[in-house]
């Protein structure tokens, strides 16, 4: 059941290589802030409610602009379109050292959504468009390896803000970010496409539409099913990333930097453990079962949600770590496999207008998760009651994965129903 087109060339893993490095910078530039609380509040005088709100402006700008960077990857190159936006996201982060009040760090942050809100949708695309076969979801599973060292790695911000202070961290990792982005320059182009070629010969050079990409995913069930399963994931993902540092700090006495890599680390091992090992698992049965991408995410996502309730009730550092490594691995499970699930039901000329959509509709639903919590802490809600309703979140991600319906199936579907007829 694999593509016939199924063995990548070398340069499908140099790609690959190199969009390792920029997701890296991606979400280490992005996370850092989230360990920094205690630091950033005594240089910058702001409540809880603001501290999450610059994590919420971030996700809802951000999520505004995933649909327009996937619409741009589809009509024009993926490749251009990364590379314009790992340039401007480099200098931003450069330019959030140098903020010395709450609105300038809150316009910072919002300018920070602009520029990564492009990268996703046009990164997973190119990389499908590269691996077609049995690397498909081993080769996005290596991608976001570097969404978890990075995120790992942002933990390093609450350390070097204690030892420095809060800015020192966003000048240290500004300029070799912008580095990368002019070396892409240079060395990242776009896949061939045989259709392309032959439209170029033609004359004929194919159009890709907002309006008429949108209408068609929209009509789509399963597409609706799967921007459910972002909203729920973003929501538990966000509400862990923003304040599960600070849970742990007050929660266990643990001081800023031990808090910051606890809340990322042990998810962030048991993830990148799991998106290699669902990778080759989606692949492998993949060859005899077309559902085989969807099965894997939701079993890992259904042995994960017990553990939220664990968690909360036992109140005990080992439940936490327990429900942070559970929690990694469903999020690899799922990391692996989201765009090759899209793969299995959508145009590939819409490809990345579709992951823009689900990405953002669920970075708005992340954005509003993170600043509910910070609105709870701000009227003396513990955090614990949180990890209840992000488990309930979990176990009907788990559900809807059945929901989705693969273009062999509908079109098995139409045939019987035809034939009834």
């Amino acid at each position: 059941m694999t593509d016939p087109d199924s063995t990548p060339s070398s340069r499908a893993w140099l790609v690959l290589v190199l969009l390792w490095g920029v997701a890296f910078s991606y979400y280490l530039t992005r996370n850092m802030l989230t360990t920094m609380h205690g630091s950033i509040v005594a240089a910058i005088r702001m409540t809880d409610r603001q501290f999450g709100l610059l994590t919420s402006v971030f996700l809802w700008v951000y999520a505004l602009m995933n649909p327009l960077g996937g619409a741009l990857a589809d009509r024009f190159s993926r490749s251009r379109v990364i590379i314009a936006s790992m340039l401007a996201w480099s200098a931003v982060t450069w330019l959030t050292g140098h903020a010395t009040t709450f609105p300038q760090l809150l316009a910072l942050r919002a300018v920070m959504g602009i520029s990564q809100g492009c990268y996703m949708p046009a990164a997973t695309a190119l990389i499908t468009d590269y691996h077609r076969g049995s690397t498909r979801s081993l080769a996005v599973g290596l991608h976001i390896t570097g969404l978890v060292l990075g995120s790992t790695a942002s933990g390093l911000g609450g350390w070097l803000a204690e030892r420095h202070d809060w800015t020192y961290a966003f000048s240290l990792v500004g300029l070799p970010s912008l580095a990368l982005g002019v070396l892409l320059l240079f060395s990242l182009r776009d896949a061939p496409h045989e259709e392309g070629r032959e439209a170029l010969e033609s004359g004929r050079t194919p159009a890709v539409r907002f309006g008429p990409a949108l209408i068609s995913l929209l009509s789509n069930g399963s597409f609706l099913a799967l921007i459910l399963i972002y909203v729920l994931q973003s929501s538990v993902s966000w509400v862990v990333i923003g304040w599960m540092p600070t849970y742990m700090q007050e929660q266990f006495h643990l001081n800023q930097g031990a808090a910051g890599f606890s809340a990322t680390g042990y998810l962030s091992v048991t993830q990148l453990v799991s998106l290699i090992a669902s990778g080759f698992w989606s692949d492998r049965w993949s060859r005899r079962n077309v559902r085989a991408r969807l099965w894997v995410p939701a079993i890992g996502l259904a042995v994960a949600a017990p553990s939220f309730w664990l968690a909360e009730y036992s109140g005990l550092l080992f439940a936490t770590i327990l429900c942070l490594s559970l929690w990694g691995m469903a999020v690899g499970f799922m990391g692996s496999n989201m765009m090759p699930v899209l793969c299995l039901f959508s145009d590939r000329r819409h490809r990345a207008t579709a992951y823009g959509i689900a990405n953002g509709v669920g970075s708005v639903a992340g954005g509003l998760a993170v600043y509910g919590a910070g609105v709870l802490r701000d009227l003396q809600v513990d955090l614990r009651r949180v990890l209840s309703f992000t488990g309930v979140c979990a176990l009907l991600c788990s559900a809807l994965f059945l929901l989705v319906r693969t273009d062999r199936e509908e079109a098995r579907n139409s045939a019987r129903a035809a034939r009834g007829s």
